[in-house]
């Protein structure tokens, strides 16, 4: 995939400014109290899960950028194929093919 690099830059950058984001959310949290509730809590714990995955996305896509630099990119981590270019592209830090990916469901 030719410009491998530049997708998962620009996908490392859209998910650090959307971790930025999240976190702010984040800083206000609703009360808790005995008879008293606030719905805002919901939101608070829908951000903090929301926060988690990203997190977790931009951690992959740090891994994706060290494997390309390591020519491993690419490179199905379970059989060892190479991953589709169709699947990379909507993926770029996929580490397993499509078959592979299936497999793990």
């Amino acid at each position: 995939m030719k410009n491998a690099r530049q997708l998962l830059e620009k996908e490392l950058k859209a998910a650090l400014a959307e971790l930025a984001d999240l976190e702010k959310r984040l800083e206000v949290k609703g009360d808790y109290g005995l008879g008293i509730g606030d719905p805002n809590i919901i939101q608070w714990e829908l951000n903090l899960a929301l926060r988690d995955r990203v997190a977790r996305k931009v951690e992959d896509i740090k891994k994706a950028l060290e494997r390309l630099d390591k020519g491993e990119y690419g490179v199905c981590e379970a059989c060892g194929k190479p991953i589709e270019e169709g699947r990379l592209e909507l993926l770029p830090y996929t580490t397993l093919c499509s078959k592979c990916a299936q497999l793990r469901r």
